[in-house]
């Protein structure tokens, strides 16, 4: 069996998710129904409260749950993520959401004011000690925080996946990929880390969850999904953009000429409750 690929790492400069809002909202794949009824249920969430839903992106997170809070808040810090999840939201008739622009750092929030507190695909990119005790004098006591993630086909194992990642590399400067100190640390954050940062925050019955679910892609939804990268957007490839799709093209229908081709997605989340009495203790 194969070894594990490195994984291109995320880039982490301040523009990086430049013009891939809408790519985001249509190609990235939903997050799994059992995975967020698990994460709502170990938050012993019961229709009402308040979520605060942490680098929303364009909203993905916080539209598939917000039916189950009375209200709640979204902050990201890019201003075009912002304004897609509002389109989103009127286009689904989902109310009942503060969505915020500004950094995830600065979030002036009173404490004890939230019944969940949510990272979706989000955590790795924060100063994590800062937000993990961010989150614990934001949640009111006996409440909960989870990280929630999953590996990209970026980071998968299959041949067409190793596929994806060879030509990811010969059309972009993957800006993160030799990065050192914090970014480097930013970019290998796992479970096992996170983990490690809720206990030091003082979260208690720190625990972490998995699912596995098929997906089928295709040649179309991948390039989807690659534009909604920090690594492999339209921005960063530039005019490079139409031979990049070709390459891609050419590739992998040379695995596989069905242009479909399937993953066993590996889906996550890192949870912990902040000590005190009022949450549910699963």
């Amino acid at each position: 069996m194969p070894g594990p690929i490195e994984p291109i790492r995320p880039n982490f400069s301040a523009d990086a998710y430049a013009g891939t809002a809408p790519y985001y909202l249509r190609y990235r794949v939903p997050y799994p129904r059992r995975l967020l009824a698990d994460v709502l249920e170990r938050s012993g969430v019961a229709g009402g409260g308040r979520l605060l839903d942490v680098a929303c992106g364009p909203g993905r997170l916080a539209l598939a749950i917000a039916s189950s809070f009375r209200e709640t808040w979204a902050v990201d810090q890019e201003p075009e993520m912002i304004e897609a999840a509002r389109r989103e939201a009127e286009r689904r008739g989902v109310g009942g959401i503060k969505w915020m622009v500004g950094r995830a750092e600065d979030l002036e929030a009173p404490p004890d004011a939230f019944d969940l507190i949510t990272f979706g695909e989000s955590f790795h990119r924060l100063d994590q000690r800062l937000m993990a005790l961010q989150s614990k004098r934001w949640l009111k006591p006996g409440c909960r925080l989870a990280a929630l993630g999953c590996y990209t086909i970026l980071s998968g194992r299959e041949p067409w996946q190793r596929t994806v990642v060879d030509v990811v590399r010969r059309w972009t400067s993957c800006p993160s990929k030799d990065s050192r100190g914090e970014e480097q640390k930013k970019a290998e954050f796992g479970p096992a880390d996170c983990e490690r940062v809720f206990l030091e925050a003082g979260f208690l019955g720190v625990a972490s969850h998995a699912i596995v679910e098929p997906h089928d892609w295709t040649i179309e939804t991948i390039l989807g999904y690659l534009y909604s990268t920090s690594v492999c957007s339209k921005n960063v490839l530039g005019r490079d953009r139409e031979s990049f799709e070709a390459d891609l093209r050419a590739s992998l229908l040379a695995i596989d000429p069905s242009g479909t081709y399937r993953e066993d997605a590996q889906w996550g989340y890192t949870s912990g409750r902040k000590p005190g009495i009022g949450g549910r203790t699963p």
